[in-house]
């Protein structure tokens, strides 16, 4: 039989219990100040915190088993997630201006999960946890004396969920359209991104098209190389100037000799997350321009592709700061 896994994070935090007590009773709420959003999938119940409260994070899922409202959440493990048993959250009084928040799991892995726990979840379950009480730490002191590290199976996990790019209709009724008649080129990528990140548009356009990825800063570089002999001008930032603006979306583009080209970033929140998605219209104006478009389309949805999903890594990603992760025990038995 596969060992029981024990493992127990915490950290001291100088307030009175009843302060972090409260931190605790807003877990899976919207405004939850403790899970790690946006990094990480949100933690979601199908009802207020309390016994019997089913959800999870993603693909981990669990129902409440155990609450004492201000110092106590137990969940359990549904067995589909591959552990039996159950992990906690308790606050231990230290005095009247001192307590302990303690995650504390007892699960024994099952099925693939024998096999992903040490390999992968492990290693994901303490980053989370270590993010979860620097959030506490930084909720009831305003700083992190030592903010956790992200390990590189953590970092690629972050990577893996914050950049899933899909294709999608054009969105209608937004600034982009009309702002080229007939395009020739007319598409649209979209990234899902969890709760917590930005929705300023603009901040999305300069993540996107300011920020490429290397990959795409090569093949920028070869095209400009290799559009002179056509007559086509080289390309730069101006080409992706903001045009015009609103809380929600950014138009950027260009009118060069050879075509027109436009791009729109719409940015739509809602409970679970924010939708970004880039649309491209383009229209030529030249010979030249038609050979030049026929080319590009052929490229363009790999170049977009990776541009957003870049700019949801580097939007999402949580190890910035540095300093080491800490485990008070990890103890199978």
């Amino acid at each position: 039989m596969t060992a029981t896994v024990r493992n127990v994070h915490e950290r001291e935090l100088p307030v009175p219990a009843a302060v972090v007590g409260r931190l605790l009773d807003r877990m899976g709420a919207d405004d939850d100040p403790l899970w790690p959003v946006p990094a990480w999938v949100p933690m979601r119940f199908d009802r207020p915190l309390g016994v019997g409260a089913d959800g999870g994070h993603g693909p981990v899922r669990y129902h409440v088993t155990g609450y004492e409202p201000g110092r106590r959440v137990e969940l359990t493990f549904h067995p589909r997630t591959g552990l039996i048993g159950t992990h906690t959250l308790e606050i231990e009084g230290r005095g009247p201006h001192s307590c302990v928040l303690r995650h504390r799991l007892v699960a024994r892995p099952v099925a693939s999960m024998r096999l992903l726990w040490p390999a992968l979840v492990r290693v994901c379950h303490d980053t989370v946890i270590e993010h979860l009480l620097d959030n506490a730490e930084r909720a009831v002191t305003g700083t992190v004396a030592r903010p956790v590290r992200y390990p590189w199976r953590a970092r690629l996990a972050v990577s893996l969920e914050s950049a899933r790019v899909r294709a999608v209709p054009v969105p209608a009724a937004t600034l982009l359209h009309g702002t080229i008649d007939r395009p020739e080129l007319a598409d649209a990528f979209a990234l899902r991104v969890p709760p917590g990140t930005t929705t300023d548009p603009q901040d999305w356009a300069d993540a996107v098209f300011r920020n490429p990825p290397r990959v795409v800063v090569g093949l920028l570089r070869l095209r400009n190389r290799l559009v002179v002999p056509l007559g086509i001008e080289r390309g730069d930032e101006s080409a992706f100037a903001t045009i015009t603006r609103t809380d929600r979306e950014v138009v950027l583009g260009t009118d060069a000799g050879h075509l027109d080209f436009r791009a729109g970033v719409l940015v739509e929140p809602d409970g679970d997350g924010t939708t970004v998605t880039v649309t491209t219209l383009a229209a030529t104006r030249s010979r030249a321009g038609r050979a030049y478009l026929a080319v590009v389309r052929l490229v363009h949805p790999l170049v977009v592709r990776a541009m957003l999903r870049h700019a949801g890594r580097t939007t999402v990603a949580p190890w910035r700061s540095s300093g080491p992760a800490r485990v008070t025990a990890r103890t199978p038995t």
